[in-house]
């Protein structure tokens, strides 16, 4: 029988490759969207892997198969404020550092050592704001604000004013659903990119998949913990301190998915002959990147989570704190893609 941790490499495994196979990456959407490339059809590839993991999620909610209000990025109260800063800065990281964390992995195992400074960052960063010098920052920051929601998904507030499980779920989840599909498939772009297409697919199948093994996997029935998926923040930062201070701790779930992402990754990368070792061309590289990774640390504990465990896990849940988070990612990454492109510009006229 598949422990969890064993699951949980299975798990990050198949992310790696179908992200690495897929090039999934939210910031190249957004990018493209930005310049009219492609047709965005990265962003729209995202849409399509949240309309497949808002699907199945809420798939399972329904066959009561897990139960989403228990997840660990659902939370009934809510720091509006810190919640909408720590995106915010989350998406101006990955600007600066060219990747999130879960696409600083799938580069790193295809050789891309700037990734090594982005994830020692980040992890650095998240690690001092979670336990660290930051965490009473933190607190602050948490303490403004503060709202208490009566249920953290929709599907629960909806109960909770009257309507039943079913009517519920199909209500707060078809329209999502839909305009998702709508996005991602209106246009010929993803169409025509069938290894993109199924790659998002595959991901938004695995958030999922994530929910329903940490719920019935290795759960000790006198004290289950709560449902987790994929993310990348906690994950990053509890392997670097597993690597510096394994004696005497359990190894859990989160570094053991970080360590199949970059498994499934790099065995893609040999497969495909992509593998290629290639580092920073100049100290301004450099520094973004470590000051993309810092943000992204110290942004994603704020926000609660990443691109991914807040804009595809957190939203599969239907949960109402991941809203402010995932409109605080975008924002700040719109602001960092301003900024660069300014700057180029700039550059660009100057004699």
């Amino acid at each position: 029988m598949m422990t969890l941790l064993g699951a949980g490499f299975v798990l990050g495994g198949a992310f790696g490759m179908a992200a690495r196979l897929g090039d999934f990456c939210l910031l190249r959407g957004l990018r493209q969207a930005r310049d009219r490339q492609d047709d965005g059809r990265a962003l729209r590839a995202w849409a399509l892997a949240l309309a497949v993991a808002i699907a199945a999620t809420q798939g399972l909610a329904w066959l009561q198969e897990i139960e989403p209000a228990r997840a660990q990025v659902v939370r009934s109260s809510v720091a509006l404020p810190a919640v909408l800063l720590g995106g915010a800065l989350f998406g101006l990281g990955m600007v600066l550092a060219r990747s999130c964390g879960a696409r600083a992995l799938v580069l790193l195992a295809g050789g891309n050592l700037r990734a090594l400074v982005v994830l020692a960052s980040l992890g650095l960063a998240a690690q001092a704001t979670l336990t660290g010098i930051l965490a009473p920052l933190r607190q602050t920051l948490q303490g403004v604000g503060q709202m208490q929601l009566e249920a953290g998904t929709l599907p629960a507030q909806l109960q909770l004013a009257g309507m039943s499980a079913t009517p519920a779920i199909l209500l707060a989840a078809l329209p999502p659903i839909a305009l998702l599909l709508w996005f991602a498939l209106r246009s010929p772009g993803l169409r025509r990119a069938p290894r993109e297409a199924t790659a998002a697919s595959l991901i938004g199948a695995l958030v999922a998949l994530g929910w329903w093994l940490t719920s019935h996997v290795d759960v000790d029935p006198f004290d289950p913990a709560a449902p987790t998926s994929l993310s990348f923040i906690g994950p990053v930062a509890e392997s670097f301190l597993y690597l510096q201070l394994a004696v005497g701790r359990d190894l859990n779930l989160g570094p053991v998915m970080v360590l199949g992402t970059l498994a499934g990754a790099g065995g893609v990368a040999l497969v495909t002959r992509s593998f290629k070792l290639t580092g920073f061309d100049s100290p301004q590289r450099l520094l973004a990147s470590l000051a993309g990774g810092s943000l992204m640390g110290f942004g994603g504990v704020l926000a609660v989570g990443c691109s991914i465990g807040q804009g595809l896990s957190g939203l599969s849940t239907l949960a109402l704190a991941s809203i402010p988070a995932c409109l605080g990612i975008v924002l700040g990454c719109h602001i960092g893609l301003a900024a660069e492109k300014s700057i180029h510009s700039l550059r660009g006229h100057t004699p």
